[in-house]
């Protein structure tokens, strides 16, 4: 736990789109001292210098050898456990974007590490940090029906792994959070359209609980959807994360008379709620609880349990193929 008066000494590994952001970020927090950006590529260590002013090194022992209390990891996918595992051994606390890992087995290792030397690995779920789905948590009892659209057109990046590790993930780790049930059976299917795996994918997913929920991911769609729409037994909630917009539809009380029409009997009210930019949310979480020695909102824990959801989903789709 760090000293309440004292400043964090922070770093950012990896200077790409998102790198930017966690960069922007930080460079705004006064309790922040920013130590330095790491990135391979010369020329995005020039952008970074001159975007920000803060010092620029090409390899991680550097920056560890500058001293570090936290960092930000945000590179691809493929080298999360190669850049992480290092800093948590040095007893340095990571923020580590979504997803946490390519593999199961390098998830473990990393919550494993972070375990071992008393640090906090927090995985970028940044959705978690929308103020529609912190809402949407505090509203929903017992959930029966879960519908999730994930759409948008080809990004350019992120296309390293599959559309359900780079899109879906977010509302795999949500409906894990919500639903706090196994998976009984699950039916998946994906088409690979502009990269090697899967562009587009949906999967219907039934949990012990009876909740059954049905994710569609696309990074090949000519228009953008964000969207989550829950029901349970007495109320219908839709959320929208691009707008941050939350919309519950009740059934009123009363009888509906013979010749009445039932779309008159339904209440809609929208819910106030934070419109704070998600990623500035989750990064002032993670510093919180570096501060104060608590649990981070979306754990290694949190971040392998969707990876390993997301990696059977894969599979499965894979294997019909």
């Amino acid at each position: 736990m760090k000293e309440k008066n004292s400043k964090l000494r922070t770093g950012v590994i990896g200077f790409g789109y998102l790198g930017f952001h966690h960069t922007r970020i930080y460079s705004g927090l006064d309790d922040i001292d920013f130590v330095g950006i790491v990135d391979i590529s010369e020329e995005r260590r020039e952008k970074a210098k001159n975007n920000f002013q803060v010092p620029v090194f090409s390899s991680i022992e550097v920056l560890l050898k500058e001293g570090v209390d936290i960092v930000s990891v945000v590179t691809p996918t493929s080298t999360h456990a190669e850049v992480t595992i290092p800093f948590l051994e040095a007893g340095v606390h990571v923020l580590v974007e979504k997803p946490i890992s390519t593999t199961i087995e390098e998830g473990k290792r990393m919550v494993e590490a972070a375990k071992k030397n008393g640090c906090i690995l927090q995985v970028g779920h940044v959705e978690r940090f929308n103020g529609a789905v912190r809402a949407l948590f505090n509203l929903i009892g017992n959930t029966r029906f879960i519908e999730c659209h994930r759409l948008s057109p080809f990004p350019g990046r992120g296309t390293d792994v599959s559309v359900v590790h780079d899109l879906m993930i977010h509302d795999i780790d949500i409906i894990l959070s919500l639903t706090r049930s196994s998976v009984e059976s699950m039916d998946a299917v994906g088409v690979a359209v502009f990269s090697d795996s899967e562009d587009i994918a949906n999967v219907r997913l039934r949990f012990q609980s009876g909740c059954v929920a049905n994710l569609t991911a696309s990074r090949v769609s000519m228009d953008r959807m964000r969207k989550i729409r829950i029901f349970s037994d007495r109320e219908y909630v839709s959320t929208d994360y691009s707008s941050q917009s939350l919309l519950v539809y009740r059934k009123k009380e009363g009888t509906i008379p013979p010749n009445g029409n039932p779309m008159e009997f339904i209440e809609i009210t929208p819910i106030q709620i934070s419109n704070e930019e998600p990623l500035l949310a989750e990064i002032k979480a993670f510093v919180s609880a570096v501060r104060n020695g608590t649990s981070p909102e979306v754990s290694g824990e949190d971040g392998l349990r969707a990876l390993e959801l997301s990696c059977q989903i894969i599979e499965q789709i894979r294997s019909n193929k």
